[in-house]
């Protein structure tokens, strides 16, 4: 299993700091079918190091990945910052069998 925090891994592949978050929540999108847990707290648990994160519905929810590009007020692309999570996952074996 990879030791690189997930901060750093999302650094590495986007530019983007999720420490940028100052957990507002404005990048909250209307829940839908896909989400489990709230954007912001997806950004959240990035920043904690939360592996859960990789295996959310949230994460793979491609509704919530083409809504994701313009919603925080801070400047992160919450887009990249995702995809950076979906290429992690999938090599750390976290892919799910319904995506």
């Amino acid at each position: 299993m990879n030791s690189t925090s997930l901060r750093r891994i999302v650094i590495e592949a986007t530019g983007q700091d999720v420490y940028k978050c100052q957990g507002c929540f404005d990048c909250e999108l209307p829940a839908g079918i896909d989400a489990d847990i709230p954007l912001g707290s997806l950004v959240q648990m990035t920043i904690f190091d939360d592996k859960e994160v990789l295996n959310s519905r949230t994460l793979w929810s491609d509704d919530i990945l083409k809504s994701s590009s313009y919603v925080c007020q801070r400047g992160l692309n919450v887009r990249l910052i995702m995809l950076a999570l979906r290429e992690e996952a999938i090599k750390q074996g976290y892919l799910q069998s319904r995506h």
